[in-house]
C-alpha cells in the first residue's frame, strides 16, 4: 500500500518526509500498458515519470495549499512532455508523451534536454479560484548556474526550491516498475519571534536567504540523507531507512498516511468533460470525424479510459436540451 511518512528532527530546524508509491504507481503503469494505441512506457520514462510522481506527492504534502500541484517537464528530446499531478487529498495521476526511440540507458538530458532547451514547471492551481484568477507557475531550466545540463530530476527540483522558497532542500528520488519513492529533507523557514514583532515578509525572505547553506544541523542531516542509494530507497521499508540514516537523531514522527488518507491513484476525467471538448471542436468538425470513422472516440491520457460517441450522441451535443432524445452512454 502506498504511504507517506512525515517527521521532524527534535530541537532542530529540519523536517523530512518519505513517500513510497506501490499500488498507486503500479496502477498508473498498468493502465498505460493496457492502452493499445500507446503500449507501455519505455523503462527510462518509467523511472523519470515515477520520480516525478513521488516528487509531486512530497511537494504537495510539504505545503498548505487547497488545490492541485502539477509538476511538468517540457522537453526537446524524445519525451516531449511529462506530467505528474497531486491533489490536496494526495490523489495523484501522471502521464508522458513519447515520440521517438530511447536507448535503454537514457538519462534526463537524453530524454528531455538534448539541446539544453528543456524546462521544468511547477503549477499551483487553486481549487476555489475566483473568476479571472490564474494559477501560480514557476519555471526553471534543466541546466545549472553555469549552463551545465542537470543529470537528475532531484537536482532540478532542489534548484527550484532554493529559488522559490529560499530554503535548503535535499531530495533523493528513485523509481522502477514496482515502486516510486522519494525522501525530502528541508531546512525550516525562519519564523517565530519576528512574526510577533511584525517583521515583514520581505525581511523573512531575506532572513531565509541569509541562512542558505549555513545551518550546520541541516548540512549534517543533508549529508546523511544524500548517502541513501537508489536500491535502498526502492527496496527498504521506511522504518529501516530512517533507522539506518538517522539513528543518532531524535525524530518526532507523525501518523503515517496510507489507504484512503494516503497517496492513491485517481483521475478527474469524465464523459461530460469529453462532451465539452467535442462541443469545443464545433459541429462541422465533429461531423467530419463521424463521416470518416463512424464514431468519435477519445481516450484519457492519464487513466486510459475510452469514451465513445456515436452519431446520435454527437448530434445531441449540438441540440438544445428541450429537443434531445435519450443517447447511449457507452464507455469502454
Amino acid at each position: 500500500m502506498s504511504e507517506l511518512h512525515k517527521f521532524l528532527f527534535d530541537g532542530l530546524p529540519v523536517r523530512g518526509m518519505i513517500v513510497r508509491l506501490t499500488d498507486a504507481w503500479q496502477e498508473i503503469l498498468a493502465r498505460r500498458a493496457s492502452n493499445t494505441a500507446t503500449g507501455a512506457y519505455p523503462q527510462p520514462v518509467v523511472e523519470l515519470l515515477g520520480e516525478m510522481t513521488a516528487a509531486a506527492t512530497l511537494m504537495q504534502a510539504n505545503i498548505k495549499f487547497n488545490g492541485a500541484l502539477i509538476l511538468q517537464i517540457f522537453g526537446d528530446g524524445p519525451v516531449k512532455v511529462a506530467v505528474a499531478e497531486s491533489k490536496p487529498d494526495l490523489s495523484l495521476r501522471a502521464t508522458a508523451k513519447v515520440m521517438g526511440e530511447l536507448p535503454a540507458d537514457a538519462h534526463l538530458p537524453d530524454m528531455v534536454n538534448v539541446n539544453n532547451k528543456g524546462r521544468c514547471a511547477i503549477t499551483l492551481d487553486p481549487k476555489d479560484k475566483l473568476p479571472g484568477t490564474t494559477p501560480y507557475q514557476g519555471v526553471v531550466p534543466l541546466f545549472g548556474d553555469d549552463g551545465e545540463k542537470l543529470g537528475k530530476l532531484s537536482d532540478v527540483l532542489q534548484h527550484y526550491m532554493l529559488q522559490s522558497e529560499q530554503l535548503d532542500t535535499t531530495l533523493v528520488l528513485a523509481a522502477d516498475d514496482k515502486v516510486a519513492a522519494g525522501l525530502l529533507i528541508q531546512r525550516l523557514p525562519v519564523r517565530g519571534e519576528g512574526n510577533l514583532e511584525g517583521t515583514s515578509d520581505k525581511d523573512h525572505d531575506q532572513a531565509n536567504e541569509d541562512q542558505i547553506g549555513r545551518n550546520e544541523d541541516y548540512n549534517r542531516i543533508s549529508i546523511l540523507a544524500s548517502s541513501l542509494t537508489r536500491d535502498e530507497l526502492l527496496t527498504l521499508d521506511v522504518e529501516t531507512i530512517l533507522r539506518r540514516l538517522f539513528w543518532e537523531e531524535k525524530l518526532l514522527r507523525f501518523e503515517p498516511q496510507a489507504g484512503m488518507l494516503g497517496p492513491r491513484f485517481a483521475c478527474t476525467c469524465g464523459r461530460e468533460r469529453v462532451a465539452q471538448m467535442i462541443r469545443g471542436l464545433g459541429e462541422q468538425e465533429a461531423e467530419s470525424i463521424l463521416a470518416e470513422r463512424g464514431n468519435i472516440e477519445v481516450g484519457c491520457d492519464f487513466c486510459g479510459k475510452q469514451y465513445r460517441f456515436d452519431a446520435v450522441d454527437a448530434a445531441q451535443l449540438f441540440t438544445p436540451l428541450g429537443d434531445q432524445i435519450p443517447g447511449s452512454p457507452v464507455v469502454q
